[in-house]
């Protein structure tokens, strides 16, 4: 999605999100297919949400993860990552899980994320970060590699740096988070259309594109 402002009579999407998600960018890339089939143009916004808020700083094997907290055997861990790459592929996503693939606190990275949509560059760091991560193997919970993920998009690598160690948009990352959560949000991803229709889950290409219509149809009744 172009980071150019879009038209007035674009919808607007906001999607309540984790990096660490990979349902997340799954269901973003949907969305976007249904947009390009539909023709219909959109603004998306993104807001934070920790799937793991207390996970420290040294994260998590992603198996061990899976294990503790869904339950899952090593063999449906493993299953379901096959399943994600398949899948991904098919999106023009490019997962590469391992045996020592981690799960890291993500909330650094929710800061930069708020920093960067001042600039107007937010929708590109997320998916730069959704790269670093999955595609890339990187520990985005690391001050130094989330600056320089912000510089390889066009923000001031130095700058973001200095904002990570200040830790000055961490009250306003929390208020955001608590104003999802009080509505009832409680997974993700969950994208929420012109403010009133809330669908959670990667829900696939043709969904979304029979939302897309739906709502631009409403819009132009009213």
């Amino acid at each position: 999605m172009s980071t150019q402002p879009e038209p007035a009579s674009a919808l607007r999407i906001d999607i309540v999100s984790d990096v660490m998600c990979p349902w997340c960018i799954v269901g973003y890339r949907q969305l976007e297919a249904a947009l390009a089939e539909t023709g219909i143009a959109a603004q998306v916004r993104w807001h934070p949400f920790e799937l793991n808020p207390q996970m420290p700083p040294e994260g998590q094997n992603l198996t061990e993860h899976i294990t503790e907290k869904y339950g899952a055997t090593p063999e449906q861990s493993r299953e379901n990552r096959n399943r994600l790459t398949a899948l991904g592929a098919d999106l023009g996503i490019t997962f590469r899980f391992s045996e020592d693939s981690r799960i890291v606190n993500t909330f650094a990275a929710h800061q930069l994320l708020d920093w960067a949509e001042d600039a107007g560059l937010q929708h590109a760091l997320k998916l730069a970060l959704f790269e670093a991560h999955f595609t890339q193997g990187r520990d985005v919970s690391d001050p130094t590699v989330l600056a320089a993920v912000a510089g390889e998009v066009g923000l001031d690598e130095v700058e973001a740096a200095q904002i990570l160690a200040s830790d000055q948009r961490a009250a306003r990352v929390r208020e955001k988070q608590g104003f999802w959560t009080s509505r009832g949000i409680s997974g993700v991803p969950s994208m929420v259309f012109e403010g009133r229709y809330l669908v959670t889950g990667a829900q696939g290409t043709e969904t979304y594109a029979g939302l897309l219509r739906r709502v631009l149809d409403e819009r132009r009744a009213a």
